[in-house]
């Protein structure tokens, strides 16, 4: 029964229409009706444009509109058509058409007055019933206007909503992968060294390394859940924590500091942090580096974070990574470059504009 829920108003109206023309028929006793068949023909085909009305909401009121100019002038007793084209007015209005729906009322009503001039049927509308009958077409039109908006602005509403939770869930992933990568990448190179060294001595201080760093990573997974609750963000303060577990992996981090250095604010601060982290990660896993160069350029209106080494380079595959630094550039109205280097290593930068 779902065709019956979705033209459920059409059914209302057309039931309407011909109800209404039927007990006009028979109130008018035996009298003979004029163009009886012409009348019907046009009643029914109103109201069958009616079932189009979704995808052709102009055309079908313009349709009923024409159905009750041949309507009114040809045939008697007066049915009730015109119940139909009020109705597709008022959807036409609602569809978002509303000047054309606006046209057509100034089209019936330019048609009334033609009719009673000219055409002298014995249907006179006196100036109460035209103004009457104006009103209560503009009030169909600005009632379908009232409900197009209503219906725009919770269409927007329901975009935004998705739009944020769409933005929250790429939030968490940066930070899960951010969190979790950078620790279980060093896990990873030291697991490796530890299978790869005959010395127990040296096998014992790499475990060392990756205790040390899944105890850091379980810290930093219960801190992630602050830091969604915007709680608890990771700070520029914390750079020294970064340099120290990737120095556990063998990479040698020197921290250099260009411009005064100063509190930010924590989302500058934050993304930075996780930029530093990241590309910290990804030499760690992929660089074959030695030295790891960490620049924070504090200017007047932006922090620039750079991050050099002295690895193999080449063109980085593209990745989670990279994209969740970019992303998080963006969306500080910043940008993030990673290339190359001339002579050899690769750099990450990112400019972050501090408001």
């Amino acid at each position: 029964m779902s065709w019956l829920r979705r033209y459920a108003a059409e059914l209302a109206v057309t039931v309407a229409v011909v109800a209404g023309s039927l007990a006009t028929i028979l109130d008018n006793g035996a009298e003979p009706g004029r163009h009886v068949g012409i009348g019907w023909g046009l009643t029914l085909l109103a109201c069958a444009a009616l079932f189009f009305r979704r995808r052709y909401p102009l055309g079908v009121a313009a349709l009923t509109l024409v159905c009750c100019a041949l309507y009114y002038p040809l045939t008697d007793p007066d049915g009730h058509v015109l119940i139909a084209f009020a109705y597709a007015l008022y959807n036409a209005a609602a569809a978002g058409r509303i000047r054309g729906a606006a046209l057509l009322v100034v089209a019936a009503m330019a048609g009334v007055t033609v009719g009673e001039i000219s055409l002298r049927t014995g249907r006179n509308v006196d100036n109460f019933a035209f103004v009457l009958m104006t009103g209560w077409f503009v009030a169909l039109v600005a009632g379908g206007a009232v409900a197009h908006y209503r219906a725009e602005a919770e269409r927007t509403k329901e975009a935004e909503a998705r739009a944020r939770a769409t933005g929250e869930r790429l939030r968490i992933a940066r930070e899960l992968h951010d969190v979790l990568g950078h620790h279980l990448a060093l896990i990873n190179v030291q697991a490796g060294a530890a299978l790869h060294r005959r010395d127990p001595a040296q096998a014992e201080e790499a475990l060392g390394a990756i205790k040390d760093a899944s105890k850091t990573a379980l810290q930093e997974l219960r801190a992630t859940l602050g830091t969604l609750r915007e709680t608890g963000l990771p700070s520029l303060s914390r750079i020294a924590e970064l340099a120290e577990s990737a120095g556990a992996a063998g990479l040698t981090v020197r921290t250099e500091i260009d411009g005064a250095a100063r509190d930010l604010p924590p989302d500058v601060e934050h993304a930075a942090f996780r930029v530093v982290q990241e590309a910290l990660t990804n030499v760690a896993k992929h660089a074959g580096a030695k030295t790891v160069v960490v620049r924070l350029g504090y200017g007047a209106d932006e922090l620039t974070v750079a991050v050099d080494d002295d690895g193999r380079g080449g063109t980085a595959a593209a990745g989670n990574g990279i994209r969740g630094m970019a992303e998080r550039a963006r969306a500080l109205g910043g940008e993030l470059t990673a290339a190359p280097r001339e002579g050899g290593g690769y750099r990450v930068r990112a400019r972050l504009p501090v408001r």
